[in-house]
């Protein structure tokens, strides 16, 4: 996520704008920007189960990464309008990507638009629905969060391929709020590479994304911002 950061810093520095697409290797739990985490989160439960943990640049709950497609849009904030649109338009395509999966994939009725002070409470990501999330049969299966640095964003997210958020429940202090996820795999009734998904987020932004490499795993030295895919969404 410390590239996520970086493209969000270089759009805020040229105006470019980013797609990015990868997983994480090993398993980890994230955080979110704002989140308590010492009075949210157990710390000897996480050290008993060995997880690596992440404070993420954006808001929202805690996420655990694992059977997931995680994708980051940086952009000038202008090229959508607004934070809300943006978040609207960036599931929209998602969306699309879904459906030609198979997947009866929708966008969650408008509610207040996320932010830090709405989303972070003690609860998965997955816990809640917000207004223009991605739901299947009113089941969350992407969750997204947002920041903003002067005139640009950053939005990124985690598609669920598999497994579960429960790993969130069981290191945290308090009760949490059932989680309302679902995954591909559950709601195809099949396994679902990360490559099947990324392909079909590349299509759906079409020509706008030009890298033949966008959703290549990262690799573990640093990455160059030259080697990640511009994209135009005007």
């Amino acid at each position: 996520m410390t590239i996520d950061a970086d493209l969000l810093a270089e759009t805020a520095r040229t105006g470019r704008a980013f797609l990015r697409l990868y997983r994480f290797d090993p398993p980890c739990l994230s955080l979110g920007r704002n989140e308590p985490a010492a009075a949210r989160y157990d710390r000897a439960a996480i050290a008993r189960r060995g997880l690596d943990v992440v404070r993420r640049p954006t808001g929202g709950g805690a996420v655990w990464h694992e059977h997931e497609v995680t994708y980051a849009v940086a952009a000038p904030v202008a090229t959508f309008g607004s934070l809300r649109n943006a978040y609207r338009t960036i599931h929209e395509r998602v969306v699309a990507a879904l459906r030609s999966l198979g997947v009866e994939a929708t966008l969650a009725p408008h509610r207040p638009p996320p932010s830090s002070r709405i989303l972070d409470h003690p609860a998965s990501c997955f816990a809640t629905p917000v207004g223009g999330e991605v739901l299947v049969a009113g089941r969350k299966l992407v969750g997204s969060a947002q920041v903003r640095k002067g005139s640009a964003f950053l939005q990124h997210g985690s598609i669920l391929l598999a497994g579960s958020q429960q790993v969130v429940t069981a290191v945290s202090r308090k009760p949490q709020a059932a989680n309302t996820e679902t995954t591909l795999a559950r709601v195809l009734g099949r396994p679902v590479t990360f490559e099947e998904v990324a392909d079909a987020i590349v299509a759906a932004w079409g020509d706008e994304v030009t890298s033949p490499n966008l959703h290549q795993p990262p690799p573990t030295s640093t990455t160059l911002l030259s080697d990640l895919a511009p994209l135009g969404v005007a």
